[in-house]
């Protein structure tokens, strides 16, 4: 099967975080690939912009502003999917934040938890209130985590982001097991470096000499000579778990970082 359009067609997809990067990217596709596109994300105006970009509401497109980690937001949110739609075929629990790096000793509790709340709760609410329009037909989790905290642990002072992005890992592979029955997939995609604008939002605060010393080859990608990935690149994999390419994989994680992690790991 080859990604192109009607691959996803009568199929309606989740996007949280879907006003940049990843989720834009993926959205993109996935709307391409003939899927009816659920906007998710805190912004309406970033959000307006990829729906103009996939076509606008005319396709059955729409946009939900919600804060992942707010209960009563993603509740109303999920209620406004189930009257426009009644069921749901595809979530792309992507929205994510860096948050503060910074040594543990300087890192407030508010810090830590405001990461956490966005990155782990709102994985666990996005799941767990999908559930009951996933399981009319049977459906594809997708939850983006990332290489920090999975397989590269030399970002020294990201803590409290790659305690969230583990915790991902595993509650993907519990969801994929307990929703096994329902024909509901569970899986994680963790990307390395990949050209997005997260890194904008990110502080990071006295790390200087807090890293180990350690010297990389020019470059750190080895499969690109340094390059970063692309959010393109990372759609193209949400694309194929979305879709019956993927009929039998499930709770599995996959890396897309060109070799970086395991140079840097």
């Amino acid at each position: 099967m080859r990604i192109g359009e009607d691959t996803l067609k009568g199929k309606t997809a989740l996007v949280t975080g879907a006003g940049s990067g990843i989720g834009r990217s993926s959205a993109k596709l996935l709307a391409h690939a003939g899927a009816k596109i659920a906007l998710l994300g805190r912004s309406p105006e970033p959000l307006q912009k990829v729906l103009e970009e996939i076509g606008g509401g005319g396709e059955g497109h729409f946009i939900v502003t919600a804060d992942v980690g707010d209960e009563s937001a993603m509740t109303a949110a999920f209620a406004t999917i189930l009257s426009r739609w009644g069921h749901l075929d595809i979530l792309l629990a992507n929205a994510g934040v860096n948050g503060v790096w910074a040594p543990l000793e300087q890192l407030r509790t508010e810090e830590w938890d405001e990461t956490l709340r966005i990155n782990l709760r709102g994985t666990y609410l996005s799941t767990k209130l999908s559930l009951p329009l996933l399981k009319a037909r049977g459906g594809s989790i997708i939850v983006i985590s990332s290489v920090n905290g999975t397989r590269m642990f030399s970002n020294t002072g990201a803590t409290a982001y790659a305690c969230s992005k583990a915790a991902q890992v595993a509650f993907a592979k519990m969801m994929a097991l307990e929703l096994a029955k329902d024909r509901v997939r569970v899986n994680v995609v963790c990307p390395g470096a990949i050209e997005t604008n997260i890194e904008e939002a990110t502080e990071h605060r006295n790390l200087e000499g807090l890293r180990l010393p350690v010297e990389f080859p020019e470059g750190d990608v080895p499969l690109s000579d340094g390059n970063p990935g692309t959010a393109g690149q990372v759609a193209q994999l949400v694309w194929f778990l979305a879709s019956d390419a993927s009929s039998h994989i499930t709770g599995t994680e996959i890396f897309i970082e060109g070799a970086q992690s395991l140079l840097q790991g």
